[in-house]
């Protein structure tokens, strides 16, 4: 009882961050909007009040920022569990999202559309990179298949895939892209929160709902391959089919998120190893703390990378990177040291 007590006092403790990280990141920008205004335009679209705010400080709170870091949150959350996922599955605690090679291919799949066209423009640059994702995940899929290899099959794929459709894309960007369009594409490559929508809250908010639901069902599965496929074939699971299924799911979720969002890397490398340094390995905890702290994580970085270089945003990926960074070589050093 007493761990449930604590385990839900933590819960509704990282929610109170989570919300109010939200509403001071909403305050945040080249228009000053103050937390009691971001309140009142709140109750009023949830019709709960009625209180005269002005017509600017509500655009830009109801549909620029808010929008913004609502998708922000989801992707820190969705990015975090993709890792979470990845570690446990691969015994890899360098593994993160795009270790299957899924934003290599949402990059090309951006860039045919951006660049050549592909598809007469229907499906934007976001439905080109979502079609480029799954199509380097079938890759993956297809040269594992053929791997005895287990785990490290997965990964070696990974890499095959992602250096094949980084190079596909740097081909259409250099033989085709003019100066405009290669910064263009470039920009959304490095990761942008830029124009988000409601429509975007609701696709990558739904997504990631679906990812986190999958992700609980699965904890202990997850503890199980923590200790090795043997281990985890021996406590009763399937491990192929829980393998596949899992991956799947980190496919689909990194290239929704992707898709909407552009290329962010390092969040699913950085979160998961602090949600275990804060809670332990068990997965039942690792899950709900990787969830808070990517949202928390991601609604700040946009924040920063909106507000520091004013009125010029910064990309949210090269953000993510700053601190990933680091971190990636700290884990390195650490790993040599145990080696």
């Amino acid at each position: 009882m007493i761990r449930r007590a604590k385990g839900t006092l933590l819960a509704v403790a990282g929610l109170v961050v989570l919300a109010l990280s939200v509403g001071v990141a909403v305050t945040l920008g080249p228009a000053d909007v103050s937390l009691v205004n971001v309140r009142d335009i709140l109750l009023n679209h949830l019709g709960l009040a009625q209180i005269p705010v002005r017509a600017a400080e509500d655009a830009i709170v109801w549909q620029e920022r808010l929008p913004r870091a609502l998708v922000a949150a989801a992707c820190g959350t969705g990015l975090g569990l993709c890792g979470v996922i990845l570690q446990s599955l691969l015994r890899n605690p360098l593994a993160d999202p795009f270790v299957l090679g899924v934003s290599s291919g949402a990059s090309t799949g951006a860039v045919l559309v951006g660049v050549l066209g592909v598809g007469g423009g229907a499906i934007g640059l976001s439905g080109g990179a979502f079609v480029g994702a799954l199509l380097a995940f079938g890759f993956v899929l297809l040269l594992t298949r053929y791997s005895a290899s287990g785990t490290a099959g997965v990964i070696l794929a990974g890499v095959a895939s992602t250096q094949l459709f980084s190079a596909l894309t740097s081909l259409v960007v250099f033989a085709f892209a003019d100066s405009d369009e290669t910064r263009g594409v470039m920009f959304w490559l490095l990761g942008s929160l830029e124009g988000m929508r409601w429509d975007d809250v609701g696709l990558s908010v739904s997504v990631v709902a679906v990812g986190v639901l999958v992700c609980l069902t699965a904890a202990r599965s997850l503890d199980a391959f923590a200790f090795g496929e043997d281990v985890a074939a021996s406590l009763g699971v399937n491990v192929a089919r829980i393998r596949l299924f899992l991956l799947v799911v980190t496919a689909l979720l990194t290239a929704t998120l992707v898709s909407i969002a552009g290329a962010i890397g390092f969040v699913g490398l950085v979160l998961p190893h602090a949600a275990r340094l804060l809670l332990g390995q068990r997965h039942s905890r690792v899950i709900p703390a990787t969830v808070v702290l990517g949202a928390v994580f991601m609604v700040w970085v946009d924040a920063g990378s909106r507000v520091v270089f004013a009125p010029t945003p910064l990309p949210v990926g090269v953000g993510t990177a700053l601190v990933g960074v680091p971190v990636f070589m700290l884990l390195l050093l650490r790993r040599r040291a145990r080696a």
